[in-house]
């Protein structure tokens, strides 16, 4: 169990971008009481966990950076893992002090005024706590019938088992999602067969990745406007990209480009049916890859359509009567991202769970404060998710909101506060109106994007620009104090 102090006045939970983010800009204004906490051994979320063969970023190195902390020596257009890894660990090179590294969260409860928090480490408390689990960060395999049964190696692909050779093995990828896409190409060289089991097609479009020359860097390096400019190109490049999922009849285009793209690099009709969307482009979400199509003509790769139905000690069976020999199955099948589990071991002042509140369906003011649930902030939470930017820029947005709430409070002597019910509910209910006919909820799919009532409750549904604006001013009729029991 670690020494030191087991009381903070800020508990941060995850060290990702955005605990990294959050540590960053609490100290910069002054306010070092805080601790962060991560069951990792290492900083880093999602690009610590994700290492399969392939892993990149879909959003331009100079957008997926923190505004505060540049990188001008990106090595690439659409930065790698190991980079974006590399990157986070030097943000959190001054945050050392303040991390509990391998402590994992086994509750947090608000009691008597301040969050109580169970640790795999011991217990703490703080005045403030900041959720900032991510919503990328707890795997899903899908309980197909008969998979305790399988006698090769089953794994997903956020766990990669880099001490299993493939070389000559003959493996199932189950999911062509964004993960997937990536792996795919880097493992279809290697397996003797590979059985590719796609529910839904996706929408691809060119990637278009390319190094930065060493003239590029160095003038990145010393020209910090030009850096700027770069990542403000991307940035308002992507925002009118946002017009194709606010407004679906404008993804026609885009579609157009994906259609030629897969028409292009598949000869064969069959398979180009097998990997035409029906749904309209959005609805899912988008994907980048130059190299998956060609990984599906290799002769010994197959895509399975027909739904799979059951797992025997060595094969996968389908709906269609067909088994499928394999002594690897790889899952690259997703996240929970619309009921985090993070969300049952957070209780408020009522002993209700996060989770219990939401009821299925999550719901934030401004996607951070919830009714119920004293000085607690979410980073990442309801709604604030992107189908076509940097979520970093979203969680900048957060974190400077965070300070604004921190600083209310403090003038207004401290205590208990959170959103009133009524600022919360008008919240939800502006979000519900501006998702109807965004391509989210009228392109004709059913997406992660999705929760179990059917609500779009991960993403934002409007340009970046406009929730900047809503988080700048800070609306102190929104919040309420509560009592401190």
């Amino acid at each position: 169990m670690d020494a030191g102090p087991r009381h903070c006045r800020i508990a941060v939970i995850g060290a990702g971008f955005g605990g990294i983010a959050a540590g960053l800009r609490l100290r910069g204004a002054g306010r070092d009481d805080f601790l962060i906490f991560d069951r990792g051994t290492e900083v880093g979320g999602t690009w610590r966990d994700n290492t399969y063969p392939g892993c990149a970023c879909d959003v331009p190195s100079h957008m997926y950076s923190l505004s505060f902390m540049p990188n001008p020596a990106w090595s690439r257009s659409f930065s790698g893992q190991p980079e974006i890894w590399s990157y986070l660990r030097r943000c959190a090179a001054s945050l050392r002090p303040h991390l509990r590294l391998s402590h994992e969260i086994l509750g947090a409860s608000w009691r008597s005024g301040r969050w109580v928090l169970s640790t795999s480490r011991g217990e703490y408390t703080a005045d403030f706590l900041v959720a900032a689990g991510g919503p990328l960060s707890s795997p899903v395999v899908p309980p197909l019938p008969g998979l305790s049964s399988f006698a090769g190696s089953a794994f997903h692909s956020a766990r990669w088992r880099h001490d299993l050779d493939l070389t000559g093995r003959q493996v199932a990828v189950v999911g062509t999602g964004a993960s997937a896409v990536q792996f795919v190409p880097r493992i279809a060289p290697l397996v003797a067969g590979l059985r590719v089991f796609q529910r839904t097609a996706p929408w691809v479009l060119p990637r278009g990745d390319r190094d930065f020359t060493a003239r590029e860097k160095r003038w990145f390096g010393r020209v910090p406007a030009l850096r700027r400019l770069a990542r403000a190109g991307v940035y308002w490049g992507r925002e009118m990209a946002a017009l194709g999922f606010l407004h679906p009849p404008v993804m026609r285009l885009a579609e157009r480009t994906a259609r030629r793209h897969l028409a292009a690099s598949i000869a064969d009709p069959s398979l180009r049916r097998a990997l035409t969307p029906a749904y309209r482009m959005g609805c899912k979400r988008v994907l980048l890859s130059d190299d998956f199509y060609p990984a599906l003509t290799r002769p010994h790769v197959t895509v399975v359509t027909s739904p799979l139905t059951e797992v025997t000690p060595t094969s996968l069976r389908t709906a269609d009567g067909s088994s499928h020999p394999v002594d690897t199955i790889i899952f690259g099948t997703g996240f929970e991202a619309t009921e985090p589990p993070l969300a049952a071991l957070i209780r408020g002042r009522d002993g209700q769970t996060l989770a219990s509140a939401w009821g299925g369906s999550m719901h934030a003011y401004l996607g951070s404060g919830v009714f119920g649930f004293p000085n607690l902030f979410l980073l990442l939470g309801p709604n604030t998710g992107l189908g076509h930017t940097s979520v970093v820029f979203m969680i900048e947005c957060q974190v400077d909101h965070l300070l604004r709430l921190l600083t209310h409070i403090d003038t207004a002597g401290g205590g208990a506060w959170e959103p009133t019910r009524e600022a919360q509910d008008r919240f939800v209910a502006s979000i519900d109106r501006r998702m109807t006919g965004t391509v989210w909820q009228s392109g004709g799919c059913r997406s992660w994007y999705q929760d179990r009532t059917g609500r779009v409750s991960t993403l934002w549904p409007g340009h970046t620009w406009s929730y900047w604006l809503r988080t700048r001013r800070f609306a102190a009729k929104a919040y309420h104090r509560v009592a401190a029991s």
